[in-house]
Parts: structure tokens; C-alpha cells; sequence
């Protein structure tokens, strides 16, 4: 698998990769399918009730998959200066077994070339989540992540090639319907 359009057709599939993002290196599959959402589950041992986090390419998808995005989610991006993950109440369009129990979820707005190149050709949001079993504590480069994690992906990125951006996870923010604002990871 060479090119992006390979590892779309993969994704369309239901297939589940290995990638880097702006962040560390995740595990993703198409936002919007039950089952390839499930296969991730597994391939963490993450127990269902642990929702994941969402990657969007433009300002325009994260409106097609929160119901309302409210003023200071868009202040929170503009002056973020590292990956920052928003928690929105209500979320639309995604895959069941992604959101919390609440309807939440959780969506960051990628800067990484090939998460927006993924999700430009996908055209739909894509999972990320940390390539490590549940419990675990995220691997910060691709040589710690666990031969049980790479056994199980339907592709990875060639790490030679391919660099995460960053060497720790996102922080995290929870917005309520309110616009009140929770700091949940730093």
C-alpha cells in the first residue's frame, strides 16, 4: 500500500490503520462505521464505555458531526498553539459505539498532512486514539508501541517516512451546552 488512495479504499472497508497525527501515533478507522469503530475496541482491549476522539480536517466537517459548535469552542481553536481536543455535548452522524454514554464526543480539528489528507479523501472523520492497550500509558514514538497493537492493524505508516508531530497526547477540553468549560487532560 503505497498511496492514500489504498488506504482509503482500506478504511471504506472497515479497515483499521496505524498513523501519525499532530499529536502521537493513533489508531483509526472511518468515524462513521459500527463495526470498524468495534474492531478498535478490541484490537485495545478497551472496555465500550471509553469513547475515543474524532479527527476532522475544516470547520466545516466538525459542523456536519456536532450538533452545535458553540462561539468559544472556535475561540479555543484559534489560540490553541498544540493539540487541542474539544468534548462537544451532542454529537451527529458518527458511528454509536464512538460516543459517550451522554451523546458527547469528542473531535479535534487536525494539523498533521496526513490526517487531513486521510480525511480529504475518506470525506468523513476518521478515529484517533492512542496506539496502546487499554490501560497502558501512550506510546510517545512509534518503537514503543506493542507488537500486539501492530499485529492487529490492517496497515501502519512507515515510520522512516512518517513522523507524529508531537510527544505527548492532546490536552482536552469539555464544553457544555452552556459554553462552560472543563479542562479534562492538560
Amino acid at each position: 500500500m503505497n498511496d492514500y488512495a489504498d488506504i482509503i479504499s482500506l478504511l471504506k472497508k472497515g479497515g483499521v490503520i496505524l498513523y501519525p497525527t499532530e499529536s502521537i501515533w493513533g489508531l483509526g478507522c472511518d468515524a462513521t462505521q459500527f463495526k470498524a469503530v468495534e474492531k478498535i475496541f478490541e484490537i485495545k482491549q478497551r472496555p465500550a464505555e471509553k469513547s475515543m476522539i474524532v479527527l476532522v480536517n475544516s470547520e466545516y466537517m466538525l459542523e456536519q458531526y456536532v450538533e452545535k459548535v458553540p462561539e468559544i469552542a472556535w475561540q479555543l481553536i484559534e489560540v490553541a498553539d498544540e493539540p487541542l481536543t474539544i468534548i462537544y455535548p451532542k454529537a451527529k452522524n458518527l458511528a454509536e459505539n464512538l460516543c459517550g454514554s451522554d451523546g458527547s464526543i469528542a473531535i479535534r480539528l487536525t494539523t498533521h498532512p496526513v490526517c487531513k489528507n486521510i480525511i480529504a479523501g475518506l470525506k468523513k472523520p476518521l478515529v484517533s486514539t492512542s496506539a496502546n492497550l487499554s490501560g497502558q500509558s501512550a506510546p510517545l514514538d512509534f518503537k514503543q508501541i506493542p507488537a500486539e497493537i501492530l499485529s492487529k492493524v490492517d496497515f501502519h505508516f512507515d515510520p522512516s517516512l512518517h513522523r507524529a508531530g508531537g510527544n505527548k497526547p492532546s490536552s482536552i477540553i469539555r464544553l457544555g451546552m452552556g459554553g462552560e468549560i472543563e479542562i479534562v487532560r492538560k
